[in-house]
């Protein structure tokens, strides 16, 4: 008997940890088509913590729903209440095969500004792992679980943004830092207080969550780049 479609067809398990699992496989369409993407379920997340997975879950739905269509970004091609699939967008983490070109910044800030500009702050960036050099030299952003989504794009959100963009530049200190220009270092140099909130009460419980907890190590967290499968 064959199975029902559409469907997702697991490959390979990228991350397993207290808040679910992550896998790349293919979605099969109701046609028959193969489409490259990812899985991304809260079933098998701690009990205690179900209920955050899925609020994660809701967040993701909700930015990329905001998202769709934007070149960059993956495509959401099914979210339920403790499931999400979307697309899978082919390219490496930004910490992963030396630095990128230096028009790759410029690429990614362009990327954002169109985030910005339909309400979403992405909150995450700070993680290369959640920024992508694809085969190309483009940019793309992937995990929204933190993100934020806003019709009005108030003070605090103006807040957020701005964070987002300084997490950008930081990467772009670090791999170009001759190439920043005054008005960014100015940015760099000025942190708002979203980020001084952030040092002083988050920042700690984070670092315990994801390295005792979970056992994340640094420059990880997005989790769907661990394992590099030559075929879905």
């Amino acid at each position: 008997m064959n199975e029902p479609f559409p469907r997702f067809e697991p490959g390979v398990l990228l991350k397993r940890d207290l808040f679910g699992a992550v896998e790349r496989g293919t979605w099969i369409t109701a046609e028959g088509s193969r489409i490259p993407a990812t899985r991304r379920s809260a079933e098998s997340a701690a009990r205690a913590l179900r209920g955050v997975a899925r609020l994660l879950l809701r967040r993701e739905r909700r930015a990329l729903e905001a998202l769709a269509d934007l070149p960059g970004v993956p495509r959401l091609i099914e979210g339920r209440r403790a499931e999400l699939v979307r697309s899978w967008i082919e390219g490496r983490p930004l910490q992963q095969g030396g630095p990128p070109d230096a028009g790759w910044h410029a690429r990614a800030r362009h990327l954002l500004v169109q985030l910005h500009r339909r309400g979403v702050a992405h909150n995450d960036l700070a993680k290369e792992p959640n920024l992508l050099v694809t085969p190309d030299g483009g940019a793309a952003l992937i995990d929204f679980q933190l993100a934020s989504c806003r019709e009005r794009r108030g003070r605090w959100f103006r807040s957020m943004a701005r964070e987002d963009l300084r997490h950008l530049l930081k990467h772009k200190r670090h791999y170009h830092a001759a190439l920043l220009r005054p008005r960014e270092r100015a940015i760099l140099a000025r942190s708002g207080g979203i980020a001084r909130l952030w040092r002083r009460a988050g920042k700690p419980l984070y670092l315990f969550v994801t390295r005792h907890l979970l056992g994340w190590r640094d420059r990880e967290g997005a989790g769907d780049r661990s394992h590099r499968p030559t075929a879905p």
